[in-house]
């Protein structure tokens, strides 16, 4: 899949697993029709002045060089001036300059030169709300050309979405270790005992006012070893965001989400748990939610109690609308 690189290369965006991925495949490339390629690296911070210049400049043995200018978002004037001074000239034949760039206004006229003379720009955006992570996660596997399901995306984030690294080698093992679709049970083989899997999986049952199942689930998480505390945030979440999509009115998920700040598909299950619920019975638990918090952090004698009895609560709530 390799492109034919042009002499200039912008990797800009603050996502470092998706600005190193663009820089490897930059150099695969480049090492396609130059396999003897010579790589320099040049960081802003270690920069002295005429470096990139003297780099820059044709070597007596010929060859294929590609520099790479690391963050010039941290550059100070005599780097910038540098950089502009080698895009002033006709590029060197067998020289490629790559330049990343993780934001911010610093170098903004290298920036503006290098788009202007037409450099490949590889964006590497911000993967922060969990939507992000889940669009990179389905992306991950349709490069692997493999199939997964919406729910195991949604798994895997709430199992492993706290690091996009991670994310991107939990996706890599269960592309390399799993054959056919990859569904919510596959990503629970591997990645269920994490603790918010196992936490989300209370609270769901929780929120459903499914009573067995929510102390079931408990009781197994307490019994592997998984602490109280991390259950009562994920519960106190779910219950969060529940009186967010209740009083957030009638319109599109996806507009609901983006101003309540969640993932649509969030939304859409907030909206189906929000059926079995009132205001008041919401407001009850994260009051019992607030006082089981203090007592997990050790405000309280015995913390599984704690966690047990508020859950109790929560499914009390949700069973008292129903009769």
């Amino acid at each position: 899949m390799h492109h034919r690189v042009p002499p200039h290369v912008l990797i800009a965006g603050p996502e470092q697993v998706l600005a190193e991925r663009g820089l490897a495949q930059t150099i695969d490339d480049l090492k396609v029709t130059a396999p003897d390629l010579e790589t320099i690296r040049l960081h802003a911070a270690a920069y002295t002045p005429g470096e990139l210049l003297l780099h820059a400049s044709p070597s007596l043995f010929g060859g294929a060089k590609c520099i790479v200018v690391h963050d010039l978002d941290e550059a100070a004037d005599d780097l910038q001036t540098d950089l502009l001074a080698a895009l002033a000239g006709e590029p060197e034949p067998d020289l490629t300059l790559v330049v990343t760039h993780k934001g911010g206004a610093r170098g903004k006229k290298v920036l503006d030169t290098l788009r202007g003379n037409g450099a490949r720009v590889i964006d590497a955006p911000a993967i922060k709300t969990d939507r992000d992570k889940a669009d990179f996660a389905a992306h991950e596997f349709r490069r692997a050309r493999r199939k997964a399901t919406a729910e195991a995306v949604h798994a895997l984030v709430e199992a492993v979405g706290k690091d996009v690294r991670e994310l991107a080698a939990a996706c890599q093992q269960l592309v390399d270790d799993t054959t056919g679709v990859i569904d919510e049970k596959v990503v629970m083989t591997y990645h269920g005992g994490k603790v918010e899997a196992t936490g989300f999986r209370v609270a769901d049952a929780t929120m459903v006012g499914d009573t067995g199942e929510a102390l079931r689930l408990l009781r197994h998480a307490i019994a592997v070893g998984v602490d109280p505390v991390p259950i009562v945030a994920v519960l106190a979440q779910q219950v969060r965001q529940l009186i967010k999509v209740g009083s957030a009115g009638r319109g599109r998920s996806a507009d609901v989400a983006r101003d309540v700040g969640m993932a649509p598909w969030q939304v859409d299950k907030a909206r189906r748990a929000l059926g079995g619920w009132t205001a008041e019975g919401l407001a009850v638990s994260l009051q019992a939610l607030a006082a089981a918090d203090f007592e997990v952090k050790g405000g309280g004698r015995d913390p599984v109690y704690a966690v047990e009895r508020v859950v109790l609560t929560i499914t009390g709530q949700h069973a008292r609308n129903h009769a």
